[in-house]
């Protein structure tokens, strides 16, 4: 009995965890201040030097969670391939437009790929909401126990793949639009300027497209859930997986 209940309890995930604030640290705060502020605290660098040195923060950290976690993914790549054409434009000084139709293109990629997973085998939908390190996947798929339950669940993966990829929609609007009212300087004109309005946008356009597009990513996982009680009764605290809690467990209740 013991050892039945000992085998359906979902092993905590060893692959370790990305770290949020060292992410926002180096991806967000430290690109922003030193490119609105780096021309003033580092006098002696030029503005294209000032430039590269933000976008090392974040080419660092990629590099280094790399490293750490022997993982990469599909939308690290991306925002990687996003900085790397941020110091392109700005090096090469191409026009503000440019910038702007980068910022445009990168989350419509997203969205699309988003939905084109759906025909493959491993749908971007299940990596995001049904990832096996936070959800007792192999608990759900027990309780998915009749192809009529399975059937109905694939049509719930689709309906929440369409809420999750129009979010990145509302991403491509966001960032258009906010790029073309903050990064205005051409940086032929003035590479400082247009460092300080790329470091604005970048925040601004964070806190922008978190506001309008966390309440889709809810929506999505509101969705999964609650069709998820309906066709097995499964609730989200019988699924959701407690790391703590599983690494804290003894590793047998006879003892």
């Amino acid at each position: 009995m013991n050892n039945s209940r000992q085998e359906s309890t979902p092993k905590p995930s060893s692959e370790p965890r990305e770290n949020l604030w060292l992410n926002l640290a180096f991806n967000l705060a430290a690109p922003i201040l030193f490119l609105t502020k780096g021309d003033k605290w580092f006098s002696f660098l030029t503005e294209s030097q000032v430039l590269i040195v933000a976008l090392l923060f974040p080419i660092g950290y990629f590099l280094y969670d790399l490293k750490k976690r022997k993982k990469v993914n599909g939308l690290s790549i991306l925002g990687f391939i996003s900085v790397l054409l941020t110091g392109g434009i700005g090096l090469l000084k191409l026009s503000p437009l440019v910038f702007a139709i980068k910022e445009t293109l990168l989350p419509l990629i997203i969205g699309v790929a988003v939905v084109s997973s759906l025909k493959t085998r491993k749908p971007v939908i299940k990596m995001f909401l049904l990832n096996p390190s936070i959800m007792d996947t192999q608990k759900l798929e027990s309780h998915l126990d009749s192809p009529e339950k399975k059937s109905a669940f694939e049509r719930v993966l689709v309906r929440c793949t369409w809420i999750f990829a129009s979010s990145f929609l509302v991403s491509a609007a966001v960032n258009f639009t906010v790029t073309r009212m903050v990064v205005k300087t051409d940086p032929n004109i003035d590479q400082a300027a247009f460092n300080a309005e790329l470091g604005t946008q970048t925040w601004i356009t964070w806190v922008v497209m978190t506001v309008l597009t966390l309440p889709l990513m809810i929506a999505a996982m509101w969705v999964l859930f609650k069709n998820i009680r309906e066709l097995t009764g499964l609730t989200m605290d019988d699924l959701v997986v407690d790391a703590k809690k599983d690494a804290k467990a003894p590793p047998s209740s006879d003892e």
